[in-house]
């Protein structure tokens, strides 16, 4: 019987090398692709960057650290056109559109940066929201509604004033940013260069500035966005109100839901069109790799999610590897849509 068990397991490891029974493992679509991507300079996108870096991943692709390539959309969108990266998660639509009309820079055509591009997928549509915010009291007492509102009071424009030059202080947006762009012509379009001045810097550091203003007892007018974590630090009906603008620029012209109790302008048109958050790629590396394109097109992740992964790094969980811990955990969370989206991308090669 020892024998003949022998003898039965010898011609079973003979069958299976034979390939009688031996499981064929289809190779990954992305095996030996190098992907190149970059990320924006605002913390609440890194989360995005990094979930779509992994599930590249899983694909076989090996796909470069976005916190080694962070940069502004100017100087990102024109090296994308040139093919010095192969996409970003962090593409806010119609916002950065200024910069995808751009002449690409160095290049021997007078070719636009939207030419040699792809706006991919649904990650967050309509999700970016952008607007101004004013401290309660102050609103209350002078009755502000909008920017407009403001410009047009002395008394509001002092009260805004930080540094004494005789125009209200609007804390704005990073020098290079699709936001600032919008802002400062905002501001021209309005002919209100005399009265409101647009702050660029560091957006973290104005932030926390700004923050450490309002627990002092001090007015506030900034700019924020959501998703967010800032939306949470200082809340819209208990801290703040998002101001209105009565002639948004042409293109940004679009009333956001939001009540009265949160806006006091009604319809509460913000002065930025509600954004999609989008992949933006280039197009020959959408065309040379369809499982990428097809997984960049299928991947959509919810506005609670990104905010609440921003929620985590404001409380401290900031590191690079916190973030990547984030990404894995939000992915083992939703394994049955990631497997869905991972067969339609292996499904396209």
């Amino acid at each position: 019987m020892r024998r003949f068990l022998a003898l039965l397991a010898a011609m079973a490891f003979v069958a299976t090398s034979c390939g009688g029974t031996e499981e064929v493992i289809e190779p990954l679509p992305g095996s030996g692709v190098t992907v190149n991507v970059a990320r924006a300079n605002w913390s609440t996108g890194y989360f995005q960057a990094e979930l779509y870096r992994q599930l590249l991943g899983e694909l076989g692709y090996e796909v470069s650290d976005p916190s080694e390539a962070e940069m502004g959309p100017r100087e990102f969108y024109q090296a994308l056109a040139k093919g010095e990266f192969d996409f970003w998660v962090n593409g806010w639509i119609p916002t950065h559109d200024s910069f995808l009309g751009e002449v690409v820079a160095g290049a021997e055509s007078m070719s636009r940066v939207r030419s040699h591009i792809s706006i991919v997928g649904n990650q967050l549509p309509a999700g970016a929201m952008q607007g101004f915010f004013a401290d309660i009291a102050t609103v209350d007492r002078l009755g502000i509604k909008t920017i407009d509102d403001i410009a047009g009071n002395p008394e509001a424009v002092a009260a805004f004033d930080r540094d004494g030059d005789g125009r209200a202080d609007l804390i704005g947006c990073n020098n290079g940013w699709g936001c600032q762009l919008i802002i400062d012509d905002t501001i021209g379009s309005n002919r209100w260069r005399d009265t409101i001045h647009q702050v660029s810097g560091d957006y973290e550091t104005l932030w926390d500035d700004t923050v450490a203003r309002y627990q002092a007892g001090e007015p506030i007018l900034i700019y924020t966005w959501s998703p967010s974590a800032y939306i949470a630090e200082l809340v819209a009906g208990t801290d703040v109100y998002w101001i209105g603008v009565e002639q948004p620029l042409d293109d940004q012209v679009g009333a956001s839901p939001l009540p009265a109790s949160l806006c006091p302008y009604q319809p509460c048109e913000m002065g930025f069109a509600v954004a999609d958050i989008r992949v933006v790629a280039n197009t020959q590396f959408l065309d040379e790799n369809p499982a990428a394109a097809r997984l960049l097109e299928v991947v959509n992740i919810t506005l609670f999610d990104i905010a609440s992964q921003n929620v985590m790094m404001v409380n401290g969980e900031n590191s690079e590897q916190d973030i990547q811990h984030h990404a894995a955990d939000w992915i083992a969370d939703h394994r049955g849509i990631v497997e869905a989206w991972l067969k339609a991308a292996r499904e396209s090669v």
